[in-house]
C-alpha cells in the first residue's frame, strides 16, 4: 500500500515500475524535444540570415561571374541560397562550354541542379521535425497510459481492505496523475516548436522556390544573348 506522502518525489519514487517506467521515457523525449528545438532553432535562423543576406547581394546588380566565384570559394560551407545559386551557375557554365547545346537545355540542367540542391537543403532543414512531431502527437497517450495503469493498481490495492478511504486511494491516484502532467509537460512544447519550424521551413522553401525560378530567366536571357553572339 502506498504511503500517504503526497509530495512530487515520494509520488515518483513510490509509483509501481510501470508508472516509473513511463514517466522515465516522458522525461527522456522531454529533453531530446528540448535538444532538438534548440537546434532547429539556431539553424532556421541562420537559414533565415544566410537567405536575406545572399538575396542582398545576388540583387545588388553584380556581375553574376564575380558572385559565383566569390561563393565558389566557400563552396565546401555554402548553406541555403548560395548553395543553389552554386549549383545552378556551375551547371550553367558547364553547359554552355559546349556549343552544341541549346539554351533551354541550359537553362533546364541549371534548373535542375538547382532543385536538387534545394532538395538537399529542405533535408537539412527538416531534420529531426518528424521526431517533434512523434513526441507532440504521442506523449499525452504515453502519459494517459501511465495513468490508467496506476489508478487500476490504486483500486486493486483497495481489494485487500476492509474500509477504504481517501487516504489510501489518493497516492495510488495522485502519482497516475503525474504521468498524464509528464506527457502534456513533454508534448506542449514539441507541438508549438513543430508548428513553428514547418512554419518557417515552408517560407524558407517558398523563397528558394522563388529565387530558383528568378534566376532560371535570367539565366534564360544570358543564354540567348549567347547565342545571338556565336
Amino acid at each position: 500500500m502506498h504511503s500517504s506522502d503526497l509530495s512530487f518525489v515520494s509520488l515518483i519514487l513510490n509509483a509501481s515500475f510501470v508508472v516509473q517506467l513511463v514517466m522515465a521515457l516522458l522525461v527522456l523525449a522531454s529533453i531530446l524535444s528540448w535538444t532538438i528545438i534548440f537546434d532547429r532553432s539556431r539553424n532556421v535562423k541562420k537559414a533565415q540570415r544566410e537567405v536575406e543576406d545572399f538575396e542582398n547581394r545576388f540583387w545588388s546588380g553584380g556581375d553574376l561571374g564575380d558572385l559565383y566565384r566569390s561563393v565558389d570559394r566557400d563552396r565546401d560551407s555554402l548553406r541555403g541560397a548560395s548553395a543553389i545559386f552554386h549549383a545552378g551557375f556551375r551547371e550553367f557554365a558547364r553547359l554552355r562550354e559546349n556549343q552544341s547545346v541549346e539554351p533551354m537545355a541550359m537553362v533546364e540542367g541549371a534548373r535542375r541542379a538547382m532543385r536538387v540542391a534545394l532538395s538537399r537543403e529542405m533535408d537539412t532543414l527538416e531534420t529531426h521535425l518528424s521526431f517533434l512531431a512523434t513526441v507532440g502527437s504521442t506523449s499525452p497517450y504515453v502519459g494517459l497510459f501511465g495513468t490508467v495503469w496506476g489508478i487500476m493498481n490504486a483500486f486493486h490495492a483497495l481489494g485487500n481492505v476492509k474500509q477504504a478511504t481517501l487516504n489510501l486511494v489518493a497516492p495510488g491516484i495522485a502519482e497516475a496523475l503525474i504521468a498524464t502532467a509528464m506527457g502534456l509537460f513533454a508534448a506542449i512544447p514539441a507541438v508549438v516548436a513543430y508548428n513553428r519550424f514547418a512554419n518557417n521551413v515552408q517560407r524558407l522553401e517558398n523563397r528558394y522556390d522563388d529565387f530558383v525560378e528568378e534566376f532560371s530567366n535570367i539565366l534564360q536571357r544570358q543564354a540567348h544573348t549567347n547565342t545571338r553572339r556565336r
